[in-house]
């Protein structure tokens, strides 16, 4: 393995710049065969390393270097923290790690400082950084440093940000109205992440009027997309709150929601070839979806038709009650 000093002197001659990248692609790949002494001190020489002025690139490529030194730290303190959880508090062994942990701690909050600070996507950073935070009970300064990372203009549009914030504010068992705000802008960014679901129940619990049409907005649009058309818990939501929405006299949000999908949706959800497929498949995932297609498409829908037929013993009451359902709710046409 050839050491950091001859690797140093082979670099020195190839511009500032380029020595900078290229200690931190060393250092990536000596992490990445987990060579953690060695890419620490490949990191400290890298950091101290100087020739001439530095340029403005150059600072945010020493930050990213002090950075990684500080997720090294964080390994350590991460182990360290572990070991603390099997030890006794009256133990001896529990203060001797109390204290490395500490030492490591300040460390590591000096090295990330800087970088998360600058506008950029540090997710690793930033994740370990306030996990320290909160172990120490500054949750003052981690809700700060989230807060800034999910809403700072000058950083770039990164749905993880919000992400972090929204399971902070969980944890701090944060107001209603504040986890909504922040799976708000989660939405605009990834309508179809997982945690849509968890925004419909926010939603759906609302006193908001709004609030509770953009729980029906929600559901639709995690549906619009190819990698949900499984998803079981998506269309029961659908389901359940179509027929609630209905029940309280709102078909102008369902027509609304329905209306921009109506020349897509029968194909790409509803048509003779998914509800064989899905009934094969997964049976409880039909019923559900079955429901749905009558009250949006009616009794005539080739995927209502062919699942309201099946002659299954366990679930016929379950259809059953899918029947009367459409039979009542069905925003279709008669005729239609």
């Amino acid at each position: 393995m050839e050491t950091f000093n001859t690797f140093a002197d082979r670099m020195k001659n190839i511009g500032v710049m380029n020595y900078l990248k290229i200690s931190l692609q060393h250092v990536l790949y000596l992490l990445h065969h987990g060579m953690f002494e060695d890419a620490n001190r490949n990191l400290s020489h890298a950091e101290t390393w100087r020739y001439g002025e530095k340029s403005a690139s150059q600072e945010v490529l020493i930050n990213l270097i002090q950075a990684y030194k500080g997720l090294l730290q964080y390994y350590t303190w991460s182990k360290n923290k572990m070991e603390l959880s099997r030890l006794d508090k009256e133990d001896y062994a529990y203060n001797t790690a109390f204290q490395n942990m500490l030492n490591h701690s300040g460390k590591m909050s000096v090295n990330l400082c800087t970088l998360i600070q600058t506008p950029g996507v540090w997710d690793p950073f930033v994740k370990s950084y306030v996990e320290m935070l909160e172990f120490y009970g500054d949750r003052d300064k981690a809700r700060e440093v989230l807060t800034n990372y999910a809403y700072d203009e000058k950083f770039p549009s990164n749905p993880n940000a919000h992400i972090y914030l929204y399971n902070f504010l969980k944890r701090e068992k944060a107001p209603r109205e504040k986890l909504i705000s922040v799976l708000k802008i989660l939405y605009q960014i990834v309508p179809s992440h997982k945690l849509m679901l968890e925004f419909h129940r926010l939603l759906r619990k609302s006193e908001k009027e709004d609030h509770r049409k953009l729980a029906l907005e929600v559901l639709f649009g995690v549906l619009d997309f190819a990698g949900c058309t499984k998803n079981i818990t998506a269309w029961k939501y659908l389901a359940k709150y179509l027929r609630q929405t209905l029940m309280e006299n709102h078909l102008a949000w369902v027509q609304e929601e329905w209306n921009s999908r109506k020349n897509w949706w029968p194909g790409f959800h509803f048509s003779f070839f998914w509800a064989k497929t899905n009934w094969k498949e997964d049976k409880a995932l039909a019923c559900e979806k079955a429901l749905v297609a009558g009250i949006l498409l009616g009794k005539g829908c080739r995927y209502f038709r062919y699942i309201s037929k099946q002659d299954d013993q366990v679930i016929k009451k379950k259809i059953k009650r899918i029947k009367k359902s459409v039979k009542k709710y069905s925003i279709a046409n008669p005729g239609l």
